[in-house]
């Protein structure tokens, strides 16, 4: 019986192994063929690239140091040293195939790269730009070839090297506009006052890279063929020229009817996607590079919607999603460092080493000339350190001519990978944009002085908050003994740009690249300023930016002109039946990061004009109503300080309501806010348009209650965001959908609470704010009530 077991049991594996073997050789020559087998290296690549991204995007690495490494995984470096497994997933004759389509990666990707570009950088970069651009590249390109030469005279150097050592030298001193933008946008500092100027400086700089590099190529085969170079030159210039005067002009005729229709046609990316290949050819028949055409073609295509977002949204998924992290992992996988000698790789090193150690000289030297802060022009050397694609194309280049060998080669990538791993987390950790926001002094409405001049940020994202900001502006009440300076921000979601645009609107308009609507707001405001000639100002600003950044252009446009208050759009929109109609996580993250860094005061405006009709204060005969929602706290009493500005206008009626807790009337808080209280009620003595109330409450229920039965009286209310701990608010923070409006603020912008009437959640600055702070203090701030001592100083005397 046991023998009989024995035996199936050997006859079902031997079986087991015929059908493995069966199924091993199917799977062979299935993958074997030259498309399922391409399809199977993409696949294989991307998902590795993904993953390593996922680890090492926390630790501050840029994406293409993963891309790389996904392709040194499967190289000769890591698991290419079995043969088998090689020849099976990455044989020979394949790779020519996985080259091709991953150059058609790089070539897009420069392109779509181009497109965002804005050539005036490169035109008009700024003094401190150029400083830094240009003498970064020659200082840099100087002193690390007299340094290889020097080396070349003192050490024995391999042959390969000995040829090699001036080129990978020179490549030291290139800083690519892609690889810094790219770096900047990861670490979400592109906004910064650093990131712009890096920006800029790597943009001169990259002109003069490319503008070298090209003579470089043309003179390259001077000495062998002495008529040669003339012949590349006419052709470099016949190049530029078609397509500056032959192509720009057919594109920009295709783009007129685009802009009045604001819609891209598929033939005409079609047609572009067409031109930019055939440029990459011209340019390989002309001597250069094959991104050269398409990287001018770029240039001189209109960036922004309609044309530039529409191209890029069209192109980046598919490039950038797929075909350029093929491009980089094919470079990794062409990499193995087991043909690099010890003494090669210290020569490389010390070259290395020097060229960042010079480059940051370079760039810290002109940026504390131009005023930048020392710890600022640090950042900027290690940010203008950082290497990627350029670097990439060019040792993928040399490597093709054979000016580098595999093992020069393979130091250069390593070279690449190692700068980014320590220069990357260095300025993570060095570098903290919200620190710029830090002042000794945290302007508030409270705390200015009486009759002082009220400084209003008011941001917009698009026409339908216009009305409820202008009537907020009118019934701030300008008057000449107590002015308004309005500064306006219209907000864009960047699309078709690289660099973030943070620009001034003249008296004569908005810029050219900017929308109908955005010319509305403009011409509101505007209007604003007209009605308010000797008791407002209006300065206008548009920002173009990522929403994950553009909190930074808020804040540092508060600290620049030193707003008192800033006025923030909510998230959500209503339709007028009182519904949700849509809701933007991106404006809502937004929104709690200026919370965060303000420096100044921030109010959260929840707009239900809509529901009411959005009737113009100024216009109106009726009386609008605000009401104040006192609870206690630093941000109540920035409410009601604004509320005591807004009663001096005509037309405006504020209700206070004092919430008590029942039993609570010996506490020094209530002693506290009864003072400050009385202070306006004192001050507004025979104003029968200042009423106040005082509610006494039990706990959340009787508070919900209170609530409902008052909202419907108002057009607006005002109301505190943070509160002392107390009974009132007992299990109402665990139903708190949206932590940036406090307690109360969320539950009157809930859409089950029912409300008609706009809220404006208020918060006075703090020195920071923690995203796991309590919506609920223990007990209040040590400044939370700031009565006027000079009038508290006169009653006692």
């Amino acid at each position: 019986m046991a023998e009989k077991e024995t035996h199936d049991l050997f006859c079902h594996t031997t079986n087991s192994m015929k059908d493995f073997a069966i199924w091993r050789q199917y799977t062979v020559n299935v993958v074997g063929g030259s498309s399922a087998l391409l399809m199977f290296q993409m696949t294989v690549i991307s998902l590795t690239s993904n993953l390593l991204e996922n680890f090492l995007m926390p630790l501050g690495q840029p994406t293409c140091v993963s891309q790389i490494l996904a392709g040194m995984i499967f190289g000769p470096t890591f698991l290419g040293q079995s043969k088998k497994l090689l020849d099976s997933m990455f044989p020979v004759r394949s790779l020519a195939t996985l080259w091709t389509v991953a150059s058609f990666g790089n070539l897009f990707y420069i392109f779509i790269i181009a497109v965002k570009a804005d050539p005036a950088m490169m035109l008009k970069p700024g003094r401190a730009a150029m400083y830094i651009g240009s003498s970064m590249f020659f200082i840099s390109l100087v002193l690390s070839v007299a340094l290889s030469l020097l080396l070349k005279t003192v050490v024995t150097i391999d042959g390969n090297l000995n040829k090699s050592i001036v080129f990978i030298a020179a490549s030291q001193s290139f800083t690519g506009f892609p690889v810094v933008s790219a770096f900047l946008y990861d670490l979400k500092i592109q906004n910064t006052e650093v990131g712009r100027l890096a920006l800029t400086s790597a943009v001169f700089a990259d002109l003069i890279d490319i503008i070298v590099a090209a003579i470089s190529l043309t003179l390259g085969d001077f000495v062998s063929h002495p008529l040669l170079p003339v012949r590349a030159v006419l052709s470099n210039i016949a190049l530029v020229i078609v397509v500056l005067f032959i192509i720009k002009p057919t594109v920009m005729w295709m783009v007129g009817p685009i802009k009045e229709m604001k819609l891209v046609g598929e033939k005409c990316i079609f047609i572009t996607t067409a031109v930019t290949l055939l440029l990459a050819f011209v340019s390989e028949i002309v001597g250069q590079h094959y991104v050269l055409g398409p990287l001018i073609f770029g240039l001189v295509l209109p960036n922004g919607p309609p044309f530039g977002a529409a191209l890029v949204s069209k192109l980046s998924t598919l490039v950038c999603g797929l075909l350029y992290p093929a491009y980089l992992a094919v470079t990794g996988l062409q990499t193995n460092i087991f043909e690099v000698d010890f003494q090669s790789a210290i020569i490389v090193g010390i070259i290395v080493v020097f060229g960042i150690i010079v480059k940051m000289g370079a760039v810290m030297l002109p940026a504390l000339h131009s005023q930048v802060p020392v710890r600022d022009a640090l950042v900027l050397g290690m940010i203008l350190n950082i290497k990627g694609i350029v670097e990439i194309n060019v040792y993928n280049f040399w490597k093709d001519n054979k000016t580098l060998q595999d093992g020069d080669y393979a130091l250069c990538i390593v070279s690449v990978i190692l700068t980014n791993v320590v220069v990357a987390p260095l300025v993570k950790l060095l570098y903290n944009p919200s620190m710029q926001y830090n002042t000794l002094t945290r302007s508030t409405i409270q705390h200015s002085k009486p009759g002082s001049e009220l400084r209003m940020l008011v941001c917009i994202h698009n026409r339908e908050n216009v009305p409820t900001v202008i009537n907020l502006l009118e019934i701030s009440h300008a008057t000449e003994q107590s002015p308004i300076a309005v500064i306006g921000l219209m907000l864009v979601k960047i699309e078709g740009r690289a660099a973030p645009i943070l620009i001034a609107n003249s008296q004569k308009g908005v810029p050219e690249t900017e929308s109908s609507s955005n010319i509305s707001i403009f011409n509101a405001l505007r209007s604003y300023e007209q009605n308010h000639r000797n008791s407002s100002t209006v300065q206008s600003f548009t920002s173009i930016t990522h929403f994950e950044t553009m909190h930074d252009d808020i804040c540092s446009l508060a600290m620049n002109k030193r707003a008192t208050i800033v006025i923030m759009p909510f998230h959500k929109k209503w339709a007028i039946d009182g519904s949700i109609e849509s809701t933007n996580s991106s404006i809502q993250k937004m929104n709690r990061n200026v919370l965060k860094n303000a420096p100044c005061s921030v109010g959260i405006l929840i707009d239900r004009g809509i529901l009411k009709g959005s009737l113009s204060v100024l216009n109106s005969r009726l009386l609008f109503n605000v009401a104040v929602l006192f609870f206690g706290g630093p941000d109540d009493a920035e409410s009601l300080a604004y509320a005591a500005r807004m009663v001096r206008h005509e037309c405006v009626k504020i209700t206070v309501v004092n919430f008590l807790l029942f039993g609570n009337a010996n506490s020094k808080e209530r002693k506290r806010d009864s003072d400050l209280i009385n202070e306006y009620r004192q001050s507004n003595i025979g104003n029968h348009k200042f009423m106040y109330f005082e509610e006494v409450v039990r706990d959340g229920v009787e508070l919900g209650g209170c609530l409902t039965k008052m909202v419907g009286c108002f057009d607006l209310i005002l109301v505190g965001k943070y509160h002392q701990k107390s009974p009132l608010f007992t299990g109402l923070e665990e139903w708190n959908e949206c932590p940036e409006l406090g307690v109360i603020g969320d539950m009157l912008a809930s859409p089950d609470f029912e409300c008609a009437a706009s809220v404006l959640v208020i918060q006075q600055p703090r020195k920071r704010v923690s995203e796991t702070e309590p919506l609920i203090h223990d007990a209040p701030d040590d400044n939370s009530v700031c009565i006027s001592m000079e009038r508290r100083n006169q009653r006692m005397s």
